[in-house]
Formats: structure tokens, C-alpha cells, sequence
């Protein structure tokens, strides 16, 4: 299938050379604009980053109404503390991102339509966005162009430095969408693994680990782990993986490795 041109490494790049925000969310929260970092003190207050979070976290919502996110930020307050809440955070977040802004003049950035508000991604690159467009391009050129899906899967894998907002792990509104994200990057690790096993089983491996620490039952892992210790003869630690692989789904799980992984254990024995 081909890659639209609307979608490429290249536009990613130039986004984000032309943006005026740039945004990372994978292990640590920090945002830049004009090129220079926000600092902490900028923010005054953490309901004003909490507040940013959630915009950029409900991004592909075309608005969110404010009752919805009071409802999603402050619950547990009443009905006016959390107006208040909300005017105080809107103000604060509105003013560290655009610092500049002439009073009176609408904000760029939050856009606000009536009681509804969501964030404009004209001029803002985030690592997040990037990692979905990279995955989708490897997932596209993965089987005509394989060294062009081996350089957006390892772009995309490089990106993710860590959870989504690791110092949001407890909030409820951004835990669907810090799941989805680890579900596509283990995705990406272990189609990036396969085409590096006849390439660089080392680097296969070293991937392999990588989404073990992320996600200790990933069973594809310890798989291609297997395969890549095989294809440089170590039949002593392939073994030994799938020991291990058999032992953590046993204590998370109670059941035993997929067939596709007993054969691959087959085949370490000579069996296959």
C-alpha cells in the first residue's frame, strides 16, 4: 500500500520545525515554545498544567464543553469551586503559552466557542501525534517497503522515552489513552523486531527486552527473543527465555504459552 504524501517522515519533521509549540508527553511532561522550554515556574499553578493535560489528552474531540471537564478534573468539588477552578487554570494556562497575547484578543491556542473549548493543533507538535503517524507509516510500508517501515518504527520507537504523563498515573481521564499508547508502541517494538531478526538479531533481542520492561506477560516478546538468540546459535538462553516466559504467564495468568511459542521452543530443542 502505498504512503499518502500527506503522511511521511519528512512532513513529520518539518511540523515539527515550523511549530510554535512543541509538546512531549512520553516520560516526562515539557513544553516549548518558540523554541525555549516552559519552565515549571512559568505555570504558577498545577491545575493550569492539569487543565493543558486534559486538552491535549481529549485532542481529537472536536469540543469539550466546561461542565465535562470540571466534571473530569475537579468531581469532587462543588458546582461553584469548580467554576472557580476552571477560570483560575484556564487563565494561568492561557497566559504560559502565549505570553505575548494582547489583552482582550482571543487565545490561539484554546479555543473557546460558546461553553465549549478545545485545543487548536494547527501550530503544535506533539510526540504523541508524531508516534501515531510514524506507526502508521511502518504499518503501511511494512510489507512493500521494509527499510522505509524499519525507519518509522525506529523513529516511533525512540520517541517513547516512557508512560504517557507520568505525573498524571493516577487520574482516571488520561489512563484510556496512556493504555493505547503502550499498546501500539509494544506493537511497533515487536514489528521493529522482526525486521531486524535476519538483519540484527541483537538489536531484535535488545528490543525484545525493552518491551519486556515495559510489559512483563508480552508474549510476542519473549518469542522473537527466542528466535533471535537461535539465529546466533545461544540455544542455552533461548531455552532459558522461554523458561521464563512460561513461568510469568503461570503466576499472572495460570495458563501456559501460545502453540506458536511451544513450536519456536520445538524448534530450539530440534524437534523442527
Amino acid at each position: 500500500m502505498a504512503i499518502p504524501e500527506s503522511l511521511s517522515i519528512t512532513k513529520i519533521l518539518e511540523k515539527k520545525a515550523a511549530a510554535v509549540l512543541e509538546i512531549e508527553t512520553l516520560g516526562s511532561f515539557e513544553v516549548t515554545l518558540h523554541g525555549d522550554k516552559i519552565p515549571d515556574s512559568a505555570w504558577k499553578r498545577d491545575a493550569a498544567i492539569q487543565l493543558f493535560q486534559y486538552f491535549i489528552t481529549s485532542r481529537n474531540s472536536r469540543a469539550l464543553h466546561k461542565a465535562s471537564i470540571i466534571d473530569r478534573i475537579w468531581g469532587e468539588t462543588d458546582e461553584k469551586a469548580g467554576n472557580r477552578n476552571f477560570k483560575a487554570a484556564l487563565h494561568q494556562l492561557n497566559k504560559t503559552i502565549e505570553p505575548d497575547k494582547i489583552n482582550r484578543e482571543d487565545p490561539s491556542f484554546i479555543i473557546r466557542q460558546g461553553l465549549t473549548y478545545r485545543l487548536n493543533t494547527e501550530r503544535v507538535w506533539m510526540d504523541i501525534d508524531a508516534l501515531d503517524d510514524l506507526i502508521i507509516i511502518g504499518n503501511q510500508a511494512i510489507n512493500d517497503q521494509p527499510e522505509e517501515a524499519l525507519l518509522a518504527y525506529q523513529q516511533a520507537v525512540d520517541l517513547y522515552r516512557g508512560i504517557y504523563l507520568p505525573n498524571r498515573i493516577y487520574e482516571d481521564w488520561c489512563a484510556d489513552e496512556r493504555e493505547r499508547i503502550q499498546v501500539l508502541v509494544l506493537g511497533a517494538m515487536m514489528s521493529l523486531a522482526k525486521l531486524q531478526l535476519s538483519r540484527n538479531p541483537n538489536e531484535t533481542i535488545r528490543l525484545a527486552v525493552r518491551a519486556l520492561q515495559i510489559d512483563p506477560t508480552w508474549e510476542e516478546a519473549y518469542r522473537l527473543q527466542m528466535e533471535a538468540y537461535l539465529a546466533e546459535g545461544n540455544r542455552p538462553l533461548a531455552v532459558k527465555t522461554y523458561r521464563k516466559c512460561q513461568q510469568i504467564l503461570m503466576q499472572e495468568f495460570e495458563i501456559e504459552p501460545l502453540p506458536e511459542t511451544r513450536r519456536v521452543f520445538d524448534k530450539i530443542k530440534g524437534v523442527e
